[in-house]
């Protein structure tokens, strides 16, 4: 230290750094292109630091003036770049050397803002009296500065004056007097703004008497004077910072690296931030010199004063201090306490019970009393800790011994543990009571890093008890309430993170009269909303009913108002403005201006370039420049060249314009952007009061007419396209002239197109798609008032995205204003066009059009914009005053023009905590500032007063409250799907239906039907037709016919198999009758004989063969008994699912159909909405943490996700599903529509709403496609064989499912498997295998109930298997179908409609009610059978299973009989991953990559698995001694398997990386004759070299030479 106390500098390299370039000496410093821009201007004039290396200050120097902040930023980059873990400060001081065009008046209107920065971070004291005083410059070297007439005004004058000569003087080169008056305090208009200046003045008063600072240095290392040390002044008394912190008493300098202490004296200022700031070098000293108590991170910095955000306050050790005297020695498990009870349990264990405490709050173990700790506190294993929080998961897991492992997580929202506890399985219910999901607990335990999941967690329990909801819940307690205007939710593509219904809720829950759901650009969350709303009304009317009082209004009662936040585009501006009926003959003038700035009205214009073109050619010019008065910022000089030294001598615009206008005399102007040079043309003739009337031409406009294929419309862009010369851009003289070659080339492509007057080019770019999808696009709010606004809001949703869609929704203004009917519109937040033209300082005029669009104004907490001051782009917002004064503008602007003004809050999430969710979304999406989330939640009445509380009590309410109420009022409560059903309408078709299905019967069982027969029909018949169902069955008949005409058998899905009037319509193949005989020829039946009825229940193929008693024809053997109720119930009235699978290479054609069925427009493909699935949302929380640093425990990744996850990704489309719109009806009455996937390359045209959405009241047709059909259809081609004729009971193909023998191999030979249905759809997997092993069944009908139970959801598993392997039942007494229940409970007694409640009950996992037990148990059904039914979750219909059986028997009976024909289709469409390579190769390689494959099973990636199952099935096709034949590259089909002289010939595309499109190539390419090489082959199938090197390693190249050129050794003998 020096004698005097101060440390001294040590020069670094001060010769060498002397008048260095910026960049010179920082080479390797990385700053955005702006910045970088900015300091290439930049000399360092030298670089110091201290003795101690804490502290580097840089001397620099520049001709342009550098913003304060962006010297703070400068600062960041290097300590962050050079010093990120060093207790280095960074401090840079700059001096300018300006140019003339810079007076001291002119500096204060450009430089304001970084004096307030640097006052800022000084004192708040003189940065208040600063920034509310008056600045006149008398004489350019004279500054009055006039001040409040306070007490501290008057005491901080001084230091004021002092500061900014300094500044003016030493840094800026001017020799500036400064000199004070004094004005009368203003006086607040509203209590609240006055109450809120004197708590400001206290808290000045408080900290300058309290605390010691003094606002002057007292002493220490870097006691010093901030200001004076930040010009050149080497002798100042140390460092300018520190001595600044100990001055204010503010800690340390609050800098934006974050690199001084958290304050000394936090707080004590308004609009002091208080805490939060890393503490290193001085902050020792600033921190005792100010008073702060305790210890801070690093030295005596510690937070007093601060209420408001009290990090680490005081003693920095004390809260680990507590926690770890509390766990020390802390022993666990040794003592006897009293009240412990217990029991010895077997083989000496200590059984304890549950709970061993006479407190009721104790659910386990003892009491204990101890404070818990902060789970997000708890690092490794600490030893006994005590915990709180809410259980947000529990799972168990049964071991040996008769005990289980309860698993809880539990979260306190700070982090999250997972809880493990040890019980006797007859201790579990006890438990699990007590502890279960949404409780409160305490608990405590000890801290151990488990050994199986390798997470720390917490076990050894002592104790566990309830406590009470410990979170706050905000509440709105105002008399009157807001309304929320602007809401996302999650359907916010990848932006909301709120459930549509939590917000609902939580609106209704505060007692708002109504909220507004706005996501961007889409209507997919109403329904959602709208279910939640219809919940809420019953609960009122049941409310008001049990009170005796009437019915509720709707009107009255809470709504939700439907809207969209739109992206709108501009499209009002004429091309052509001003018409008044000119032609492009006449004469124009093409000019060009270079201005300072962007805003008409903020800044000015530097030169004025024009050319004047008669007849089509240039024939003169104009060229000036202007003296702006002001200087030009570094940004335009850069950008055109121009400098204050060149403009400095010119003509000022009052001289220039004039001269321009009478170049311009009688002519046209015509300019690139021509509103923007407009503007600044009419903003200069209005300010000299030059009247005007202009008609301008936009060659931008024009060019997006004539030139729409191309991407930029940029004048560069345009000049290239045109082939213009451009060699001066941005110099306004060049720019006009290439401007005008570019109006004149597109003058003679407009006239090519008939377009000769500016009336014809207006109405050629009237809301032109490919223009809308290249203009800008700004956010605006539309609401609906009614059902016509509803409908018009669905029909902007469908056009923006079918016509108008490029990367986001796009709705003209055009169209909106011919939509406008019923609809509220509002100016939205800061990407709305209005807040962007306040932002860029447009005319007046410009911001009247904007306001006079809208019906009301919208305005926003200050905290959602405040990312605009740290903004690169947003120049105009430096500071959170300027974004009030934004706010303020709006409300005069609403005042203005008549137009409400409303406070919204722009809800992203619901809660403040919520924002976790968007800030991990936004970040797995890349965003850079995913970390700065602007505070998007859902605010109280009250909360959002106190934002807005600087408009002035009255004004706030109004806002808030009043006007938010008023379009609230506006709104008519209404649902936004229909409520009716709207099936489609084909004339006659119930009878149609009625004739198809009596002569199918009477060409089935003769012109007398069986009583049976006609009573099923009969019955049948008048609940479809009575019910409105006709049409229904008439379109799958259509459907179905249409298909098996062309060729291709459909499969039925569903219980649709039910129906015999299904069956008789040709829709499903399965006959729901009870088992019968039936003779072809005669038509002798035979329902009731004992030998038939002994097959009720099962499958008429069961019977036996028999031949007809009365002609000798053998007899057909019908019916799978499956009663009409499963499909419509017990009063018909059920609504009919009738799916179908159709062949998936036949699914297009069938979806084509419908169109020629219901007519074009009429029908659409059912619309989904894919989400943030839970696998995708857990990578987006973990690596979040991951790239941050931080490790998070599983179980609190978990519990984030669960805030991510159905957050809306895209649009798709269902499988098979077409929605069928009635003739007459608009599709916009009920759902907008799109594209799917917002995919504009297709034609294909989705429901914009969930399809399940609107399936109440549109019929959906499920058109799916299937393998199976198929596979039957190539089948038969190879075969010749009618699958319709396949035999059902052959017993070669029954014995599949008992053995190998009709493959004619043994299992050892197929790896063990003791079946033949390998392969055989719903029976080849291994799980079905062994199933069918357990089951053993014997007939068709066993197999269509294990179909049932493979399918059912713990149907079989726990339950049916348990059951028959305890011969409890057996495959055909067990529950295996859905149909068997009813049937079951019917035959023993149970009341038919009763059976089948139970029945839908069961099947849907909902389980038994008590009395529906106690029914059952009155008729004798035993209890093993009411257990069964409570286990199971799902369950399939008898006649889905039936469906699949019957394709998947006709597949096997060609295994057994036709078996090349089975491979050949086998591999050429169900192998999912067959491989040429691998299984082409013989069989012994073949088994010695299975045997590989069987040693790594636990580790093969799903790919491998896949290829494995296809392993098997060419193992089995070895094994019956089949063989491969080598592909041939001229034979061989690009997808499809071929038998060839009795071998398989494999497809093109099975060979590794050859895809289907590839092998496409290859078959066409082979077309055109035999290939040189193999280069030829490459470049003619577009084959990558990869995919050749591999085939001709494999020798299916022949002996094709490298490439086609010809060698000299090829001719030596």
């Amino acid at each position: 230290m020096a004698p005097d106390g101060k440390e001294t500098e040590r020069h670094i390299g001060y010769k060498e750094h002397m008048g260095k370039k910026f960049f010179d000496v920082f080479p390797t410093l990385k700053l955005d292109t702006g910045l970088k821009d900015l300091y290439e201007q930049v000399t360092v004039e030298k670089v110091t630091s201290t003795k101690r290396k804490d502290f580097l200050r840089i001397y620099i120097s520049s001709d342009c003036l550098i913003q304060k902040e962006d010297v703070f930023r400068v600062e960041g980059e290097i300590k962050k770049q050079f010093f990120p873990y060093a207790a280095m400060v960074i401090k840079i001081y700059e001096r300018f050397r300006l140019s003339s065009q810079y007076t001291p008046a002119k500096l204060t209107e450009v430089y304001r803002d970084s004096i307030l920065s640097e006052l800022r971070e000084y004192s708040p004291v003189e940065y208040n009296l600063f920034k509310k005083a008056d600045v006149v410059f008398a004489e350019d070297d004279r500054m009055l500065l006039t001040v409040e007439d306070t007490v501290l005004g008057k005491g901080k004058a001084e230091e004021l004056i002092r500061i900014l000569e300094k500044i003016y003087n030493e840094r800026c080169g001017f020799s500036v007097e400064v000199q004070v008056s004094y004005k009368e305090r203003a006086v607040g208009k509203y209590k609240e703004e006055d109450e809120h200046r004197l708590a400001m003045q206290i808290a000045e008063i408080s900290a300058r008497a309290g605390y010691g600072g003094g606002y002057a240095a007292q002493d220490g290392s870097h006691a010093g004077d901030y200001i004076t040390n930040d010009i050149y002044n080497e002798n100042a008394a140390g460092d300018s910072m520190a001595g600044m912190s100990a001055a204010t008493g503010n800690g340390a300098y609050a800098d934006r690296n974050g690199q001084i202490a958290e304050n000394g004296n936090a707080g004590q200022m308004t609009g002091v931030e208080a805490g939060g700031y890393e503490s290193t070098a001085g902050a020792d000293a600033a921190g005792h010199n100010a008073g702060g108590k305790g210890a801070g991170r690093a030295g005596n910095a510690g937070a007093v004063g601060s209420q408001t955000n009290p990090v680490r306050q005081g003693n920095g050790g004390a809260v680990d201090g507590l926690h770890n005297a509390k766990s020390a020695g802390a022993g666990y498990g040794k003592q006897s306490l009293p009240g412990m009870k217990g029991e010895r349990g077997k083989k000496g264990d200590f059984k304890r019970a549950v709970k061993r405490s006479d407190n009721p709050d104790v659910v386990y173990g003892r009491d204990f009393d101890e404070e818990a700790m902060p789970i997000a506190d708890i690092i490794g294993e600490m030893g006994e800790v005590v915990i709180r929080g809410k259980i947000i998961n529990m799972d168990k897991r049964e071991i040996k011994n008769e005990r289980t492992i309860l698993i809880y997580d539990v979260t306190d929202f700070s982090d999250t543990m997972t809880i493990k506890l040890f019980a006797h399985n007859d201790q579990v219910a006890e438990i699990t009571d007590g502890m279960k999901p949404g409780a409160f607990v305490k608990i405590k335990g000890m801290t151990l890093m488990d050994k199986f999941d390798h997470e720390l967690t917490i076990g050894s329990l002592t104790g566990v008890k309830k406590i009470p909801d410990f979170t706050v819940s905000r509440m709105d307690t105002s008399v009157r309430k807001r309304v929320e205007l602007h809401c996302h939710t999650k359907m916010s593509d990848m932006d909301g993170v709120s459930e549509a219904k939590d917000i609902v809720k939580r609106a209704y829950k505060w007692g708002h009269p109504a909220i507004a759901i706005t996501d961007h650009g889409v209507a997919q969350s109403f329904p959602d909303a709208n279910h939640v709303w219809e919940d809420l009304w019953k609960a009122e009317k049941n409310k008001r009913k049990e009170a005796g009082d009437p019915d509720p209004d709707k009107q009255d009662f809470f709504k939700v108002i439907y809207g969209v936040e739109a992206y709108l585009v501009d499209d009002l501006h004429e091309i052509a403005t001003n018409d008044r009926g000119q032609n492009f003959k006449q004469d124009f003038v093409v000019f060009d201006i270079e201005t300072t700035g962007f805003s008409p009205v903020e800044n000015r214009i530097i030169e004025i370039g024009a050319v004047k073109v008669c007849g089509g050619k240039i024939v003169d010019r104009f060229s000036a420049f202007v003296n702006p008065e002001v200087p030009i910022p570094f940004e335009i000089e850069k950008l055109t060249g121009i400098k204050d030294d060149m403009v400095i001598g010119a003509e000022k615009i009052e001289s220039v314009l004039p001269q321009f206008l009478a170049f311009s005399e009688g002519c046209m102007l015509v300019a690139h952007n021509a509103g923007f040079d407009m503007s600044f043309i009419m903003e200069n003739c209005d300010r000299q009061e030059i009247p005007h009337d202009f008609t301008y031409v936009d060659t931008v406009g024009m060019a997006r007419v004539m030139l729409p294929a191309q991407a930029k419309h940029t004048l560069d862009a345009v000049a290239k396209t045109l082939g213009v010369s451009l060699l001066n851009h941005h110099r306004a003289v060049d720019d006009a002239e290439a401007t005008a070659e570019i109006f004149i080339k597109l003058i003679a492509m407009m006239e090519k197109d008939g377009i000769t007057t500016l009336a014809q080019i207006n109405e050629k770019g009237k809301a032109s798609p490919a223009i809308i999808k290249k203009l800008p696009t700004y956010h605006g709010i539309i609401l609906a008032k009614n059902n016509v606004g509803r409908m018009n809001l669905y029909r902007l949703i469908s056009m923006s995205h079918l016509t108008y869609f490029a990367r986001r929704p796009r709705i003209p203004k055009s169209l909106l204003n011919e939509c406008r009917e019923g609809l509220i519109v509002g100016s939205a937040c800061e990407a709305g066009e209005l807040y962007h033209a306040i932002l860029e300082r447009k005319p007046d005029t410009e911001i009247a059009r904007l306001v006079d669009f809208y019906d009301y104004l919208e305005i926003q907490p200050l905290g959602n914009n405040q990312f605009m001051i740290a903004s690169d782009r947003i120049q105009n917002v430096n500071s959170m005053e300027d974004i009030m004064d934004i706010n303020r503008r709006i409300v005069r602007l609403g005042e203005q023009f008549h137009k409400p003004v409303v406070a919204t809050c722009d809800v992203h999430f619901l809660n403040p905590e919520d924002e976790i969710y968007r800030r991990i979304i936004m970040a797995g999406q890349g965003f850079p500032d995913a970390d700065n989330q602007a505070p998007l939640y859902l605010r109280t009445t009250e909360e959002m007063l106190e934002e807005f509380a600087y408009l002035g009590s009255d004004k706030a309410e109004e806002v808030v409250i009043t006007n938010t109420n008023l379009i609230a009022d506006m709104v008519e409560t209404m649902s936004p799907v229909r409520p009716d059903k709207c099936p489609p309408v084909i004339e006659d078709s119930d009878r149609q239906l009625t004739d198809i299905c009596y002569n199918k019967a009477h060409e089935l069982y003769g012109e007398t039907l069986p009583q049976i027969v006609e009573d099923r029909l009969k019955k049948e018949l008048n609940s479809i037709i009575s019910n409105g169902f006709a049409v229904m069955y008439i379109i799958a008949q259509k459907l179905v016919w249409k298909s098996v005409e062309d060729g291709y058998l459909v499969g039925s899905r569903g219980s649709v198999g039910s129906s015999f009037v299904a069956n008789m319509a040709g829709i499903t193949e399965v006959n729901s009758l009870s088992p019968h005989y039936l003779c072809p020829n005669c038509h002798y039946y035979d329902f009731d004989s004992e030998e038939v009825r002994a097959y009720g229940g099962g499958a008429g193929c069961d019977m036996p063969d028999k031949n007809c008693p009365e002609c000798g024809t053998p007899l057909m053997k019908e019916g799978f008994d499956i009663p009409f109720e499963t499909f419509l119930g017990f009063k018909g009235d059920k609504e009919p699912d009738i799916d179908l699978n159709f062949s998936g290479e036949y699914q297009s054609k069938a979806h084509k159909y419908t169109e020629v069925i219901f007519g074009s427009g009429q029908t659409y493909r059912a619309g989904t909405i894919g989400t943030l699935a839970d696998k995708t949302a857990f990578g987006y929380v973990k690596n979040y943490y991951e790239e941050r640093g931080r490790h998070k425990r599983v179980c609190e990744i978990n519990r984030i996700v669960t805030g991510c996850t159905g957050i809306r990704r895209s649009t798709g489309q269902h499988p098979g599903g077409i929605v069928v719109l009635p003739v007459g009806e608009d599709i916009n009455s009920f759902t907008p529509v799109q594209h799917p996937a917002n995919d504009m390359t297709t034609d294909i045209v989705t429901t914009h709403f969930d399809y399940h959405s609107i399936d109440h009241n549109l019929l959906k047709l499920d058109i799916l496609g299937h393998d199976d059909p198929t596979m039957i259809r190539m089948l038969q081609d190879l075969t010749g064989i009618d699958p319709v004729t396949i035999p059902l009971d052959d017993k070669g193909v029954m014995s599949l499912f008992q053995s190998t023998e009709a493959l004619g191999i043994t299992p050892e030979q197929i790896g063990g498997c003791k079946l033949g249905c390998l392969g055989i759809p719903e029976f080849g997997t291994e799980f079905v295998i062994q199933m069918v092993i357990d089951a053993k069944p014997k007939c068709f009908t066993d197999l269509v109930r294990i179909s049932g139970l493979s399918h059912g959801t713990d149907v079989w598993l726990g339950n049916a298997q348990t059951l028959i392997e305890e011969g409890k039942a057996t495959i055909s007494t067990a529950i295996c179908c859905r149909d068997d229940i009813m049937i079951y409970l019917m035959q023993k007694g149970v009341e038919p409609s009763l059976s089948f409640t139970i029945m839908e009950s069961v099947r849907k996992g909902k389980g038994l009610k008590d009395e529906w037990i106690d029914a059952m148990k009155a008729q004798d059904v035993p209890d093993w059978y009411i257990g069964s039914c409570k286990k199971i979750k799902y369950m399939f219909p008898k006649a889905h299973a039936a469906a699949y059986v019957m394709m998947a028997w006709r597949i096997a009976y060609c295994k057994v009989n036709y078996p090349l024909a089975y491979y050949a289709a086998y591999f050429s469409i169900r192998a999912s991953a067959f491989s040429y390579e691998i299984m082409c190769q013989g069989q012994v390689h073949l088994e010695a990559v299975m045997a590989d494959y069987k040693r790594r099973s636990d580790n093969l990636s799903k790919k491998e698995q896949d290829t494995y199952k296809d392993m098997k099935i060419v193992q089995e096709m070895y094994a019956r001694g089949f063989e491969f034949m080598p592909i041939d590259i001229f034979t061989a089909q690009s997808r499809l398997f071929q038998i060839v002289e009795g071998r398989l010939m494999p497809s093109l595309s099975s060979i590794d990386g050859l895809g289907e499109k590839a092998a496409d190539a290859v078959v066409e390419a082979a077309k055109d004759g035999p290939f040189l090489s193999k280069d030829d082959f490459r470049q003619r199938t577009k084959a990558s070299k990869t995919v050749v090197d591999l085939m001709s390693n494999l020798g299916l190249l022949g002996n094709l030479p490298e490439s086609n050129q010809i060698s000299l050794f090829d001719f030596v003998s």
